[in-house]
């Protein structure tokens, strides 16, 4: 098998990224867009070993799962990766990503619930974040190609609603009648770099990021932004980084109150421009209706908390309930809700997890905890002081299968730290953890991306954890 070989081939099943597998003589192509049972002629791409890369020339025979895709640049952007397959073989296709990978990389075999599905296919995200840069002489607003830092221009987007097109435009034109450009992040010049976009019940937290504290022509763009969105709030944020960050740390309100409430459960929260959500509104509930329905009454700690939400809603159940957050503007929004809904048996703990969490085990007795981790996923001192401690119940949230199959394997015994602090396979796994449940929740529609839960319990014994404590503990 060499680069640039053409080749017939029919794809066999799916990679953990979507793609499909199929083989030629000894090699194994992984083609992206290809479905199981199509043939196709595949171009190779890139050989190693017996492993090599193609992309599709033409589809001889199709499955009857494809779909022509909604999106004209789905094949160039790299943002989603399903949309030429139908949407109830997404998630079949999902919850069988989730299973290969658990025991690929994590060693584990569980049951696998069929994946949750979401309300809407399409128009279902709350935050658009798009990247600005500087190609061909040309500005270009819109996606990163797969792997790369190369701006797929577009004017429209399906997985967000129809407002996003709207703000596009008026981003374009505001560039272009003011004279900005996009960062080329070759030279390092340029003004804009992204814009950030959030939607809090039909109310708007924008966030222009720029390499410059002062930006020509901002009350034009907010005078644009008010022919689209009724209520907004306009930030300038200033990034001048050489790192993938989109955001920095420095915020300047240019219009509007900064943030807004929305609701959920009863609950009224405070979202600000750095506050996490996630970003499929109906997928969330499901899951945090799931997730409060998983722990145990007693004390709980939501490590990983964002604004807070999920921690008031599980103090409802609970006798008490710490969320640990190390972004202090989302940690004050938590206070903030706290106060706001009168939850009283709710502290909002500002720190790293691995920090925090250690000193409110040392001092409660502790039923349950629940981590919800970036796509890094836990710190793996987190993982063991929860074994150390004994904690009853364990209810993990994770966007990312690979790392939460690490992390699963630690905790259920199926990985072993080696002395140099690497995971490798056991045979014989002991450990005090089993799985009561693995849920995938469609999250990210038209996608790779899952999100997952994932209740674990303590082996032989109830996860009661009563608290001995009558009162919060300083932190």
């Amino acid at each position: 098998m060499e680069k640039n070989q053409s080749v017939i081939v029919t794809a066999e099943g799916f990679g953990t990224s979507g793609e499909g597998v199929a083989s030629a003589g000894e090699t194994t192509l992984f083609i992206p867009y290809l479905l199981p049972g199509e043939r196709a002629r595949v171009k190779v791409l890139k050989v190693k070993g017996n492993a090599g890369y193609g992309k599709i020339e033409e589809i001889i025979t199709p499955a009857e799962e494809r779909v022509r895709p909604r999106c004209p640049v789905f094949y160039r952007c790299g943002g989603c990766q399903l949309q030429h397959i139908r949407y109830r073989d997404q998630l079949k296709l999902k919850t069988r990503i989730l299973k290969d990978t658990l025991k690929k990389i994590g060693g584990v075999e569980a049951k696998i619930s069929p994946c949750e599905r979401s309300e809407k296919e399409y128009g279902y995200r709350n935050k658009l974040q798009l990247a600005v840069g500087r190609q061909n002489g040309e500005n270009a607003v819109g996606f990163y190609a797969e792997r790369s830092h190369r701006i797929v221009s577009t004017t429209e987007c399906p997985i967000h609603p129809a407002w996003s097109e709207k703000l596009i435009a008026a981003l374009v034109g505001f560039m272009e009648k003011c004279g900005l450009d996009g960062y080329d992040e070759t030279s390092k010049t340029g003004q804009i770099r992204h814009i950030v976009v959030r939607e809090v019940r039909k109310k708007f937290i924008i966030v222009l990021v720029t390499t410059m504290s002062e930006i020509k022509g901002i009350d034009y763009f907010a005078y644009l932004l008010g022919e689209i969105f009724p209520e907004f709030s306009l930030y300038l944020n200033l990034n001048t980084g050489d790192s993938n960050a989109v955001l920095g740390d420095e915020f300047r309100l240019i219009r509007g109150k900064g943030s807004y409430e929305g609701s959920d459960s009863g609950i009224v929260f405070e979202v600000g421009p750095n506050t996490f959500m996630q970003v499929n509104d109906s997928v969330r509930g499901k899951l945090y209706d799931r997730i409060v329905a998983s722990v145990e009454g007693g004390v709980a700690v939501d490590c990983y908390s964002g604004g807070g939400l999920l921690t008031a809603m599980l103090a409802k159940k609970c006798e008490r309930v710490y969320g640990i957050e190390v972004v202090p503007e989302a940690s004050a929004m938590a206070e903030k809700l706290a106060a706001r809904n009168g939850i009283g048996n709710m502290k909002a703990v500002c720190g790293k997890v691995e920090e925090k969490l250690a000193r409110i085990l040392e001092r409660e007795e502790v039923a349950s905890v629940v981590l919800d981790p970036p796509r890094s996923g836990v710190e793996r001192s987190v993982l063991k002081l929860l074994k150390e401690r004994r904690v009853g119940r364990i209810v993990m949230v994770s966007c990312n299968p690979a790392t939460l199959a690490r992390d699963l394997g630690f905790l259920t015994g199926t990985l072993a730290e080696t002395e140099s602090g690497e995971l490798v396979k056991t045979q014989d796994p002991h450990t005090m953890y089993e799985i009561e449940l693995i849920q995938p929740f469609d999250m990210f529609p038209q996608t790779r991306h899952i999100e997952t839960l994932v209740v674990l319990s303590r082996k032989g014994e109830e996860g009661d954890g009563a608290g001995r404590r009558e009162v919060f503990r300083n932190v």
